[in-house]
Order: structure tokens, then sequence, then C-alpha cells
């Protein structure tokens, strides 16, 4: 199953969806509005939805399938109820957020370090963050192999937490059992043919494929 997650970020930073068909769609406080005004589908509203004017709620909430409010004071963000509540109702589905990026640094920081917190982790490999120029995705120890997507440029390797044996191959820039003491970017790097691969044994770290 394919789920769109739109959180309230500004369109104007949206991948291009144009070709993309998604099983279920779900919108974060003015993501749910957003969704609607674009001609898609909410299957499910979630948030506080302290962003919207009582009409922009009426009519978020006439045309949800399912609407959960929560109230404007929790210890979540919008986001990371949007995320638990999604994988809640759709625990083997490969979601996409969008609308998560582009806005204000904090906000920023909250939704890249999701993948961080504990009730997240069995899910870091169904997680991709996307906006018109970067798609992020997160990764547990292992040996991976990740495909070229073809307008990208540019591939970074982010350790999100100190990282062990850190080995960059098949890419411009190559590391070989690199320990990584600190959160750390290996921004600029690139492919150098349409695949890369790379391997560590501790931590977590999320690939960004980018373009200019």
């Amino acid at each position: 199953m394919e789920v769109l997650l739109v959180a309230g970020g500004s369109t104007e930073n949206w991948p291009d969806l144009s070709q993309r068909v998604f099983d279920r769609y779900v919108g974060i406080d003015r993501g749910a509005l957003y969704l609607l005004e674009k001609g898609y589908p909410l299957d499910l509203a979630i948030g506080d939805f302290d962003s919207l004017s009582s009409s922009e709620f009426q009519r978020v909430s006439e045309e949800a399938v399912e609407i959960h409010q929560a109230p404007a004071e929790k210890d979540d963000t919008d986001t990371q109820l949007g995320l638990a509540k999604t994988f809640e109702h759709f625990p083997k589905a490969s979601v996409t957020l969008i609308g998560a990026t582009g806005g204000r640094v904090d906000h920023l920081l909250a939704n890249l370090w999701l993948a961080l917190e504990p009730r997240f982790q069995p899910f870091v490999r169904q997680i991709e963050i996307q906006d018109k120029q970067n798609v992020i995705t997160y990764y547990l120890p292992g040996t991976y192999e990740i495909k070229k997507i073809p307008e990208m440029k540019y591939l970074a390797y982010c350790c999100l937490t100190p990282v062990s044996h850190l080995t960059l191959t098949d890419s411009k820039y190559e590391l070989s059992n690199e320990e990584v003491p600190r959160p750390t970017s290996y921004a600029s790097n690139e492919f150098v043919t349409d695949k890369a691969s790379f391997s560590f044994s501790k931590g977590i770290i999320s690939v960004i494929q980018s373009k200019d």
C-alpha cells in the first residue's frame, strides 16, 4: 500500500505528483485542506487544525472519510501525530511525506529526526520525505544498494547518529569502514552509474538524493 501523507508546508515545495497514484491520502492539519484544494481525496485528516478557519475546518470535516482532532496543547507535533496515526491505520504501508520541508527550520529538524524516535524505528524503511528538490530515505544498520532517481544529481549520506564502519562504494567519493563519532552529513556526493552501495554496522543514516 502506498500512502501520501501531507503536512502543512507550502504547496510550492511539493514534488511533481502528476504521474503518481496513491492508495490512501492523509492530510495533517492544513495539509488536509491542501489535498482537497488540489483535487485529491481525503481518507484521513489528523491534527489540531488550529491553522484553519472555521469554514476551512468545516470543509475538511465534511469531506474527510475519517478525522482525528487532537487538542492544540499536546506532546506531539501535528506531523508526529500524523505519522503515528498513519502507521496505526496502515502498518504495512510505504509512506511518502510531503509538505514537511521548506518552511521553519525547527519544523524541518523535527521532521528530519522523526526516524530517530523509537516508536518509528520499525517503520524506518517505509518512510520517505519528498519535496521538489529532495528525496530523503532512512536506513538502519546493514548493506544496501540504492538506485539513482533520474532527475536527481547529488547524493548525500547523512549520519543522524554516531555511525560505525561506514563504507561507501560505487559513488564519486568513497569511504571504507569509517567511524563517524558525531552526526555528520557527507554531502554533494554523486552516482557514477545508476546505482550506489553503502553499509554500516551501528546508527541511523538518511540518504538524500537532490537537485539544484
